[in-house]
């Protein structure tokens, strides 16, 4: 009797974890019957239609905005699943990070968003990076080396989007196939797509390896890309609003992440007479690593960024940014 109602008990839980999987794979996020840590990273990722953020430091708060980013890809792509891989962040840990952290409780608390723990050796299997990264060191740009090859090696076996976490989405990118463009004639790779098993996706881990260089700041990112489609095509100027097209790839117009270029990132955090509608754009991106004075959103403030905050990731600024204001304020007692 004993043994019958143990597999049945395991025949329940199975059938669970089939249902939730099933849903997901229905986009029906606002009803999921068993708790998303019971999920794993592969079974999210086969999906194949995944936005993937990155946190490759050892840092387990998230700041605001790294929420924002999440946040908003959640409301933008409700139909999505959207994952935050964290290398700080253990199998063990990530149950007890709702408690520790309001950021991770926040973001956890989305039906749509999953927080997995980055796992560089796992990622890179089967791919041409596992024998560079058994072999490499840990250079002074390994922060963003080792991001460069996680995002390429997880687009490539699973498909889907990668975004920078300093990126806040505010309309779909309807494109599957899709670089983005910094400028004319150079590629970003901080927001890019495409399919699983893509051949240029491939061709850009290869290259990785091939033509690597830790001491070159960017070596492996921006510049990969753009180096990988000028192999494919003559790369020209932008007129207006355009995307460009190079083979079945769309190279898309600077104003669709980057109306505000990186040496006017502070603009981000200036008071604006009129704000831009960014009529032309998908998401925008913040330039977190021109921040070097560690700029950030303050309640009150009216800058460009406290408006998108509020647009875009609204539980991310009543909760991190207008709370945490409140909590800061000194009591009558403090005050006397």
């Amino acid at each position: 009797m004993l043994r019958k109602i143990q597999i049945c008990l395991c025949f329940c839980f199975v059938s669970g974890l089939l249902y939730e999987i099933s849903l997901l794979s229905s986009s029906v996020f606002s009803y999921l019957p068993v708790a998303q840590h019971y999920l794993t990273p592969e079974q999210v990722l086969n999906l194949g239609k995944s936005i993937i953020f990155l946190e490759t430091t050892e840092r387990l708060e998230p700041p605001p905005l790294v929420s924002c980013s999440v946040e908003s890809a959640a409301r933008i792509y409700q139909d999505r699943p959207i994952i935050l891989f964290m290398r700080g962040l253990t199998n063990e840990t990530a149950l007890d990070m709702n408690t520790s952290y309001a950021a991770f409780s926040l973001l956890s608390s989305m039906k749509n968003v999953f927080i997995f723990p980055l796992q560089m050796e796992t990622v890179f299997q089967e791919t041409p990076l596992l024998q560079w990264y058994n072999q490499v060191s840990q250079e002074k740009n390994w922060v963003h080396v080792s991001s460069d090859a996680s995002r390429l090696a997880l687009i490539w076996k699973y498909g889907g989007i990668y975004m920078d976490t300093d990126v806040i989405s505010i309309r779909p990118i309807p494109q599957r196939s899709f670089l983005a463009a910094q400028k004319s004639r150079f590629s970003s790779n901080g927001i890019f797509g495409f399919p699983a098993r893509h051949k240029f996706v491939w061709d850009c881990m290869e290259n990785f390896v091939l033509k690597y260089n830790g001491n070159i700041w960017g070596n492996q990112g921006p510049f990969l890309m753009t180096r990988m489609l000028k192999t494919l095509c003559n790369l020209t100027d932008f007129q207006g609003t355009e995307d460009h097209s190079c083979q079945n790839i769309s190279f898309l117009n600077p104003q669709r992440f980057y109306p505000i270029p990186y040496p006017a990132w502070g603009r981000y955090y200036q008071v604006w007479d009129k704000s831009p509608s960014f009529n032309h754009s998908y998401a925008l991106h913040l330039w977190n690593f021109m921040n070097r004075n560690r700029k950030v959103v303050e309640a009150g403030s009216n800058t460009l960024a406290e408006k998108l905050y509020k647009t875009y990731c609204p539980t991310t600024y009543e909760d991190l940014i207008q709370n945490a204001k409140h909590r800061d304020l000194p009591s009558p007692e403090d005050a006397e």
